[in-house]
């Protein structure tokens, strides 16, 4: 008996999403597509001819999606055959992908800080609700405790929370859910084993200097959980019949950074060198500079004030309860657990 597959749009994928794609790619259940945001005029091999034509129709004289030809496709993208679609991520644009697709839910992975993330999310939760297949959102989060401290850092304060409000009123017959992770534990692996990019200025944990900025007293509490798993995750919402909960909490290990530090340097045998920032000089910072809260030197001290105020840390008794509701099936590691599978590992974990 042939099972029919669900259609899984990713919208923005970047290093989350390709993890997600992977996971998806590997379970008979799904077919995968994706939805690029596109160049507004065509590249120098479309401008003569019908291929000119069908770009420009697409990007200014209607709103079906251009499929994008093998040569243009991102190498990673085409060595898996994932079909992407180029959209300006208007509504009417993102229906289209929507309806000819027939996919059945929507995951971003729309990585912004300003408020172009609550425009675009906008158009994602409308196409959704004028879809006849799609009825799953999954608007781009991956933070933290965001039920006590909605605004941390401060400028999801600005973007993710809006949204939030804007879900629980104008969602209608979408069924949503932002996923929530704390830390992401890839960034205590060496750059080549993850497609998430290191964050020196916002992780305490430098493996290329090795070295280690502790804020506060690293005493603070943390939660951290490998992406790929976060993936596993997603994927198993994706097949579930159970009605999602408007906040998904997930975690391999809840720990301080100071214990973090110690579990490296016992494995790797080899002390890390420390400096610390105390709470008051990232609070001070922060006050000093809420205006300015689009450049980057000042989101990463905001990051800082996130791990000090214990705000990374995910719910341990709702996260527990939503691990037996939904992941009974995903293993979610521990730091120690992670490093070993790393160890002696070429390429992405």
């Amino acid at each position: 008996m042939t099972v029919s597959r669900q259609t899984i749009a990713l919208a923005a994928v970047g290093s989350i999403g390709k993890f997600v794609c992977e996971e998806l790619l590997s379970d008979d259940r799904f077919n995968v597509v994706v939805i690029s945001r596109g160049v507004r005029r065509p590249p120098s091999s479309f401008c003569r001819g019908p291929q000119a034509v069908l770009f420009l129709l697409s990007h200014h004289l209607c709103y079906s999606p251009l499929l994008l030809t093998q040569g243009q496709r991102d190498p990673w993208f085409t060595s898996r055959d994932i079909p992407i679609h180029v959209s300006d991520y208007s509504s009417g644009s993102v229906l289209s992908v929507l309806e000819e697709t027939k996919a059945t839910a929507l995951l971003s992975f729309l990585n912004l800080n300003d408020e172009r993330y609550i425009t675009i999310h906008r158009a994602f939760l409308s196409a959704c609700l004028a879809s006849k297949t799609c009825k799953r959102l999954m608007p781009s989060e991956y933070c933290g405790d965001v039920e006590r401290y909605p605004d941390r850092p401060r400028f999801y304060g600005t973007t993710r929370e809006p949204f939030r409000k804007i879900l629980k009123a104008e969602a209608g017959d979408v069924e949503w859910t932002c996923i929530e992770n704390g830390w992401f534990m890839d960034y205590f692996l060496p750059k080549e084993q993850s497609y998430m990019k290191p964050v020196p200025d916002e992780f305490p944990i430098n493996l290329d200097a090795w070295t280690a900025r502790v804020r506060g007293t690293g005493d603070e509490p943390q939660s951290w959980t490998l992406a790929r798993e976060v993936g596993k995750a997603i994927v198993a919402l994706c097949a579930t019949e159970k009605e999602w909960e408007p906040i998904t909490y997930v975690c391999g290990q809840w720990g301080t950074y100071n214990e973090a530090i110690k579990t490296m340097e016992s494995f790797y045998d080899r002390p890390i060198p420390k400096t610390y920032t105390s709470a008051q000089e990232i609070r001070d910072y922060v006050a000093a500079n809420l205006d300015n809260d689009q450049v980057y030197a000042v989101q990463a001290v905001m990051c800082d004030e996130w791990s000090i105020d214990g705000a990374t840390v995910v719910p341990k008794e709702t996260t527990l309860r939503q691990r037996e509701k939904y992941f009974a099936d995903c293993h979610f590691s521990t730091l120690e657990e992670v490093l070993k599978k790393a160890k002696g590992v070429k390429g992405v974990v």
